[in-house]
């Protein structure tokens, strides 16, 4: 086995996907990766991406080991976030028993075709607009305030590689898409299992964030559920903007926060 083989064991792990470009970068030319796969040391489960023959992981073409692939191979960096992370961290009220139905994936470019291709439908793409300081709009995306944006799962195997938002953030993510994607009741009910974010936390996040309608909705239901947290954020330092925010056509008005919300979920 030549040394180029040896290296490319050492820098593609078992179970993960590699696309020409990567192999590129690392000096493996076409030639060379066509070489590979007709001699039976690459396989090429779809075209565009490859991986090591005879690979002995059970998640070798599973969504989780294809966005991991995304996250290790391929800069720049796309996240988990929303409602996938919220689910992955065990904080998903609508998680299915095998694995998240879809993957919100967040980055400053979208993921290859190739992944398009193996997760289909289950892949949402999301370019970054709700901070003004996101991690994954830098350069280098873990230097400074990346703790206070991303984690890990606690799960075992891949999953636990994974790069997701933390449980603050996927709530900002959430309630981004509130009402156009996500409806009222599903943040509420997300909301209502989120009792133990950290304070110090979601309000630096809110403070960098955007949008007026996130921060509005973050507080409005943070006072509708009344979590221990609620009461710690420094509401005064966050710029809530003015005028009235039209969210639930119909709805009644929010006199707090200026914003419509459904009729039936009552005064927050």
């Amino acid at each position: 086995m030549d040394g180029k083989l040896n290296q490319l064991q050492r820098l593609l792990p078992d179970g993960l996907l590699a696309d020409a470009r990567w192999l590129q970068r690392h000096g493996y030319s076409r030639s060379l990766v066509a070489k590979y796969v007709k001699s039976g040391w690459l396989q090429a489960p779809i075209r565009g991406a490859y991986q090591r023959a005879g690979d002995t992981s059970d998640q070798a073409l599973s969504a989780i080991a294809v966005v991991l692939s995304l996250q290790r191979l391929r800069p720049p960096l796309l996240a988990v976030g929303g409602r996938t992370a919220l689910e992955l961290l065990g904080l998903g009220h609508y998680g299915a028993p095998d694995g998240p139905t879809q993957f919100h994936l967040c980055g400053a470019a979208p993921p290859p075709v190739w992944a398009r291709r193996l997760l289909g439908n289950r892949l949402v793409y999301h370019r970054p607009t709700l901070f003004t300081a996101d991690p994954l709009l830098a350069d280098d995306p873990k230097a400074g305030g990346f703790d206070r944006h991303f984690t890990h799962p606690s799960a075992g195997g891949l999953e636990s590689q994974l790069i997701i938002s933390t449980p603050e953030r996927a709530l900002l993510e959430v309630l981004d898409l509130v009402p156009q994607v996500a409806s009222f009741h599903e943040a509420d009910v997300l909301m209502q299992g989120l009792s133990s974010l950290s304070p110090r936390r979601l309000f630096a996040l809110l403070a960098d964030c955007r949008s007026v309608k996130v921060k509005r909705l973050a507080l409005w239901f943070a006072d509708r559920h009344g979590h221990a947290w609620a009461s710690r954020l420094e509401r005064g330092a966050i710029d809530l903007g003015s005028g009235k925010r039209v969210l639930e056509p119909g709805g009644r008005l929010d006199s707090t926060y200026n914003i419509t919300v459904p009729r039936e979920m009552g005064d927050a």
